[in-house]
């Protein structure tokens, strides 16, 4: 619900579509049951109306296995999750990493991942997804802990540049 959407719109939406349970978050037969319009009247697009029916849908006729979702290996949990309408490698990717809690994620399409990366390994440009691969081989079995060090070096690189570039911008001061 909340994908390229601002943080307090995503919220609003969200409390919204658990407004329409009745005990609670909807649950999938609740929301499968909804029409498509009762979805867009709180604030869903209509390509996520969509993706919300098949998410539905796919938890209902047990394509989705949620009760075994975590049994599943890396690669298998991200195959049945692209397969859901609206849902691409990186959303997949960020589930296992937060929600699955995987200890060996490697989110190569991740803008901030590539742009800690960079920094981090100081490189003239983006690093490809085969560079990415082959400088964190050597954190394995732990790579997801460290995409959380490159989104941090990724955000402090930004904020110094921000703050540099700053006061660059502003006159220098007279003597008096």
């Amino acid at each position: 619900m909340s994908q390229q959407l601002s943080t307090k719109a995503a919220a609003t939406i969200f409390g919204r579509v658990a407004a329409l349970g009745r005990d609670g978050f909807p649950k999938p037969s609740e929301l499968a049951e909804a029409p498509p319009e009762s979805l867009r009247a709180v604030g869903l697009s209509e390509a996520k109306t969509r993706a919300v029916h098949d998410l539905d849908a796919r938890v209902l006729d047990g394509r989705l296995p949620l009760e075994t979702l975590r049994e599943l290996d890396d690669d298998a949990v991200i195959d049945t999750l692209v397969a859901v309408r609206g849902i691409g490698r990186w959303t997949a990717e960020m589930f296992l990493m937060f929600r699955l809690r995987r200890p060996d994620i490697l989110a190569t399409g991740d803008l901030g991942l590539q742009k800690g990366m960079k920094a981090l390994y100081k490189l003239r440009a983006m690093p490809s997804p085969a560079v990415m691969q082959k400088r964190a081989e050597i954190w394995r079995p732990f790579r997801t802990v460290g995409c959380w060090y490159l989104w941090r070096v990724a955000e402090t690189t930004t904020v110094r540049r921000t703050s540099s570039s700053a006061t660059a911008a502003r006159p220098a001061s007279r003597a008096r």
